[in-house]
């Protein structure tokens, strides 16, 4: 290596470490397999581990190999591959970003899908044919703890630790038939309207398979760089504890005017017990503190009924499992005028289009030894598997649509209109595993 080599390599390295520092204002830029970058991008290798001082890299355990040529001058020219899915990790600050990535092989095929942080879908299939280079873009939240001009932050639980979605870093899962990575560009998201996800397991972006929600899979509907989703929901949580554990703090704190805040609970709240507890009092009486609280930073307050419970009876119908809970919104929604997605209907009719048997294939069950580890059978009648968060998701999506045409007309186009009474054969579903696997069942039920 000679010494303007030495001196380019320690360059970029200033350069990178000094943008990630603080929120960039010009695009981070990283060549994926290039020993030679063009100018302004940093050159990332097969063995560019992630390290904290460095900013950025591969988490541990990714086994990739360069193809393309490295020594062009082009990002488009040279890629990085592997057969197993691999992670690329950026220390940023908190805010929103519109993430470009650069994939394909102008010497064959591809095949990739793009997720963020926790297993958030960003782009489900992304594929390319002999010789095409292309790119995508979508635009992501990422988010820390502490709540800004406190000395307070979110009190996690104590998994939460571990999430990628709560650490300062930006971080992006490439998986697929055959992934192929030229590039990665990251930079400011300049002001899209922010989606909030206030929530329980139902709506969190579970970090491990098989279990998914639908918060971490409607990113994915929205135009990128007009719409950004933070999910801050969390496994186990009513509106009672995401308010005192300073969640819902947290999510004021970066609210901006127009800004939307999304609020499904009932599964924890309705187990709660004391005076004054029940649906028509204390969970009608933190519903209206979450719409005032919203309405005083210029947000719009969206209500979102429970999801059913998938509890059938005799007759192939859905048991109404949920209480008061349910009616309790529509009336509140009703009572303040804001949008409401009866979500809680809407996975009614889906769930008995599906009947007893085919809606198995939505939820977690699985016969023992189907993942890692895991011993005994998955038998999990509230919380889904990617391609059941996939068509709740899909509800919420034409929910907007029906209810909320102020967000609605930042859907993408092209995508044809969900019927809850015909779901969405689970063999047109692409899911790729994603290698985090846990056998606990998520908090709640």
């Amino acid at each position: 290596m000679t010494l303007k080599t030495v001196r380019l390599s320690v360059f970029f390295v200033l350069v990178a470490n000094s943008l990630l520092a603080q929120t960039p204002q010009s695009p981070l830029k990283f060549d994926f397999g290039s020993k030679k970058p063009e100018k302004s991008y940093v050159a990332v290798m097969p063995n560019d581990v992630y390290d904290q001082n460095k900013g950025y890299g591969f988490l541990k355990g990714a086994k990739l190999k360069a193809g393309g040529n490295a020594n062009a001058s082009k990002s488009a020219d040279n890629y990085l591959t592997s057969d197993k899915p691999f992670f690329f990790s950026v220390n940023l600050p908190e805010g929103n970003y519109n993430v470009k990535i650069v994939y394909g092989d102008k010497a064959g095929t591809s095949a990739q899908t793009f997720r963020a942080e926790c297993r958030r879908m960003m782009v489900a299939q992304a594929n390319t044919a002999n010789g095409q280079v292309r790119s995508a873009m979508f635009t992501v939240n990422i988010h820390s703890p502490e709540i800004a001009n406190t000395t307070t932050s979110v009190r996690l639980k104590q998994r939460e630790f571990s999430y990628f979605h709560w650490d300062k870093q930006l971080t992006l899962e490439f998986n697929g038939g055959q992934p192929k990575i030229c590039a990665v560009e990251i930079s400011p998201a300049i002001n899209p309207v922010t989606v909030f996800l206030a929530g329980n397991s139902t709506v969190v972006d579970q970090a491990a398979e098989p279990y998914a929600s639908w918060g971490q899979m409607i990113p994915s509907f929205f135009v990128p760089g007009k719409v950004v989703v933070a999910n801050l929901a969390e496994s186990g949580e009513a509106l009672s504890s995401f308010k005192s554990s300073l969640r819902l703090q947290k999510i004021l704190s970066m609210m901006r005017k127009g800004d939307y805040l999304f609020i499904e609970f009932g599964h924890n709240d309705q187990k709660q017990r004391g005076e004054g507890v029940g649906a028509f009092t204390s969970y009608t009486r933190d519903l209206l503190y979450y719409i005032s609280e919203t309405k005083k930073r210029g947000g719009i307050p969206v209500l979102v009924t429970s999801v059913n419970r998938r509890s059938f009876d005799g007759n192939g119908k859905i048991v109404a499992t949920l209480g008061d809970y349910p009616e309790a919104v529509r009336r509140v929604a009703k009572q303040e005028h804001v949008a409401l997605i009866d979500l809680n209907n809407m996975t009614k009719t889906l769930y008995e289009a599906w009947g007893p048997d085919e809606s198995l294939k939505a939820f977690v069950h699985y016969p023992a030894n189907t993942f890692p580890g895991q011993e005994k059978a998955l038998a999990d009648n509230t919380h889904f598997n990617p391609y059941g968060a996939f068509e709740i998701a899909q509800c919420v999506r034409m929910g907007i649509k029906e209810q909320v045409p102020s967000l609605a007309k930042y859907l993408r186009s092209g995508v044809a209109d969900f019927n809850p009474a015909q779901p969405d054969a689970v063999a047109s579903f692409y899911w790729p595993l994603s290698p985090a696997v846990s056998i606990i069942k998520p908090d709640g039920n």
